[in-house]
């Protein structure tokens, strides 16, 4: 991905508007598509060069890679979920190592991205990435531990990427219009809020506390409110201005991933109600939660699929891949493993076949997305 020395956006494709739309992608808000990649380079200056231009969205591969493992683990396959964890934590492990690497070697340009209307809350891939980490070491190997010490950092990163954005995009101008400054990765600040609690409430059923029970209850209902400032913002752009092929793509499907990971983070605190009396005093309210955050989350799935379709088979924008697409993976292995939760939590059995086959289709995705990752790399090896 690349991104100019002075910070500001730029599109992907020649077609495209010259200023940033409403669901620009991970791709488009930093240059080409796999720009940044972590895939290794042939030449120490385009190491160089990737890392220069390394958008932190690319975590949501981890984010992508951890849910997945989790339904597989759900299911029961633990032959896929321990590969896909072991995938999900070298990710994490590379991409941290290139994140660190750019702060300390360019932090004039990640203080840009940070700051940036199109760009900022994408760093909080980093965060849900975390605590998708720290559920699937939790659910996958049974790693409390290293659960914990993931629950613990996710916090830190949470306050600062939040606050580092959010400050600058209220305070910071010349401000760029609703049309151009709202996009997809508004809604990873309901992701990453809504992950702490995801973990954390993992994580309260085995060290019951009255203090982490409130704080993870407040984190559930703070995630419900940003949703509906952003959803409202996002389907103000989408109704009331045109949209472009080009600027559709797959971080719109997080609209579907903040809720239904909502869904997830309710259903785990259902889950810790018995070792808490406060969650239990709130089952009722927790529960109608969780089922209305089910229910937005199944109703924008034809959305997202008539947009890609829209997209790529009536405006025939090209399908290759850039990293914007695990933005698309996570939402489906979001969907199937919270409803996996949902349905113990509520005794729903008659939605017994659902997980299992949102868990095929986004394993298949993520099939997908992970050839074209290696098929881009491969072709830069070989130049």
């Amino acid at each position: 991905m690349s991104t100019p020395a002075d910070g500001e956006v730029r599109s992907t494709s020649s077609t495209a508007p010259p200023t940033d739309r409403s669901m620009v992608s991970v791709e488009s808000t930093n240059g080409g598509p796999g720009a940044g990649s972590p895939t290794p380079a042939a030449h120490p200056a385009t190491v160089v060069e990737h890392v220069r231009t390394l958008f932190p969205g690319y975590f949501a591969m981890v984010m992508a890679t951890g849910i997945v493992a989790i339904g597989a683990a759900q299911q029961d396959l633990r032959w896929l979920a321990n590969g896909l964890y072991a995938i999900a934590a070298v990710a994490y492990v590379v991409l941290a190592v290139l994140l660190l690497w750019r702060s300390i070697r360019f932090p004039q340009l990640v203080a840009a991205d940070i700051t940036s209307h199109a760009k900022g809350f994408a760093f909080l891939t980093t965060v849900a990435a975390t605590n998708v980490l720290g559920s699937a070491s939790a659910v996958v190997h049974g790693w409390w531990t290293l659960a914990w010490a993931l629950w613990w950092l996710s916090i830190p990163l949470w306050l600062f990427f939040v606050y580092g954005t959010l400050f600058a995009v209220v305070l910071k101008g010349p401000k760029p219009g609703l049309a151009n400054g709202i996009n997809g990765t508004w809604f990873l600040l309901i992701v990453s809020t809504e992950s702490v609690v995801v973990l954390g409430s993992l994580l309260l059923a085995r060290h019951p506390s009255d203090l982490l029970a409130f704080a993870l209850i407040a984190g559930f209902a703070l995630g419900l409110v940003l949703y509906i400032i952003v959803m409202t913002m996002v389907f103000l752009r989408w109704t009331f201005s045109e949209l472009q092929p080009q600027e559709a793509d797959p971080p719109a499907w997080i609209a579907a991933g903040a809720v239904a990971i909502t869904v997830l983070a309710g259903s785990n605190l259902l889950g810790a109600a018995v070792v808490s009396p406060r969650i239990e005093r709130l089952h009722a309210f927790v529960e109608g939660v969780v089922m209305l955050a089910w229910a937005t989350a199944t109703f924008w799935f034809p959305l997202m699929v008539a947009i890609g379709i829209w997209r790529h088979v009536i405006n025939r924008v090209p399908l290759r891949y850039h990293p914007s697409y695990w933005a698309m993976v996570f939402p489906l292995g979001m969907y199937g493993a919270s409803t996996f939760k949902m349905r113990a939590m509520v005794e729903l059995g008659s939605l017994s076949w659902l997980p299992k086959a949102t868990l095929g289709v986004a394993f298949l995705a993520w099939l997908a997305t992970f050839y074209g990752l290696m098929a881009q790399g491969t072709r830069r090896l070989t130049r």
